[in-house]
């Protein structure tokens, strides 16, 4: 429920104008709408109260009119929050796996080192995911791709225990160069990213430009820390890509829940390769028939009354 909240937005932002509009022709129907309103600049008003039968005067309420247009205003303006299913992919889409390999990893916690416990936690992702498509990308001060997707993720795993920064050609923390990279590789299938890393990265600024480059795609991120290390750096980096931010475990938990929010149906893209969105207007036409309604259920209630 939180992530489609997150995700809510409109198609077509810019016909919400059209509230406005709506609320100003609502005003000025409702003034031209009493009956009395010639009488009431002549006449004293106390003295117009005591003339006019009261159970008859009263004008009848626009306010169901003016949320029925502000309900049909929302409606075109095409509100969505969840991405379209791709009609024609059976296969789950991607997982590629951004691996930090600067020399911080190298750190023990005690031992296993951080870069080792990321390699055993890649072979459970490996087994957990198996048969659907995996990835492998290595990053320092710059990023390359180790295997692009695929179904043979035991060679994933394998590629990734001989990942060292040693092996690394340029020392450094540039994640917005691995997500970069990664972004090419969901241009035409979609799919989601996990970060395994030890800490925040200080260019923030490029890691979100990098992000939104690669149309916003889903991001995790799993904490290569001990639980109680500061986290503060990586909630930092998590905020800033929108991303989900997963502590490591010592058992399987981590990587069941990371699999498990990675296994959704593939989404539909256009031409241009970007995500399509579900329109959600249509969920809002059977209120609009509602209220269109209700003037026909007053006006026979009054005939009966007759």
């Amino acid at each position: 429920m939180l992530e489609h909240f997150q995700s809510f937005h409109f198609l077509r932002p810019s016909l919400l104008w059209l509230a406005v509009l709506a609320i100003g022709v609502w005003w000025i129907w409702r003034k031209h709408a009493d009956p009395l309103r010639g009488w009431r600049a002549q006449v004293d008003a106390d003295l117009l109260d005591a003339l006019i039968d009261q159970s008859d005067s009263k004008p009848r309420s626009l306010l169901p009119l003016l949320v029925a247009w502000l309900v049909a205003v929302l409606a075109i303006a095409g509100p969505s929050w969840k991405p379209e299913p791709s009609p024609f992919a059976e296969d789950a889409t991607p997982l590629i796996v951004l691996l930090k390999a600067d020399t911080s990893m190298d750190t023990p916690d005690p031992e296993p080192s951080r870069l080792e416990r990321a390699h055993l936690k890649i072979a459970d992702l490996s087994q957990a995911r198996k048969g659907q498509p995996l990835a492998l990308i290595a990053y320092a001060g710059s990023a390359h791709l180790v295997l692009p997707p695929t179904k043979d993720t035991s060679a994933v795993a394998t590629m990734a225990a001989e990942i060292s920064p040693g092996i690394m050609p340029v020392p450094g923390d540039r994640l917005d160069l691995a997500i970069a990279r990664a972004a090419e590789l969901l241009k035409d299938s979609g799919g989601t990213l996990l970060i395994m890393t030890d800490m925040g990265s200080s260019g923030t600024a490029e890691i979100t430009t990098a992000y939104e480059a690669a149309d916003s795609p889903d991001i995790q991120i799993l904490a290569i820390a001990p639980v109680s290390a500061d986290t503060s750096q990586l909630d930092s980096l998590a905020k800033s890509i929108d991303a989900r931010l997963v502590p490591m475990t010592d058992d399987n938990t981590d990587i069941q829940s990371i699999v498990e929010r990675a296994a959704r149906a593939p989404v539909a893209r256009g031409a241009d390769g970007r995500v399509r969105w579900q329109d959600g207007g249509y969920y809002l036409v059977p209120l609009l028939v509602v209220l269109a309604l209700l003037p026909f259920r007053r006006e026979s209630q009054t005939q009966e009354t007759v």
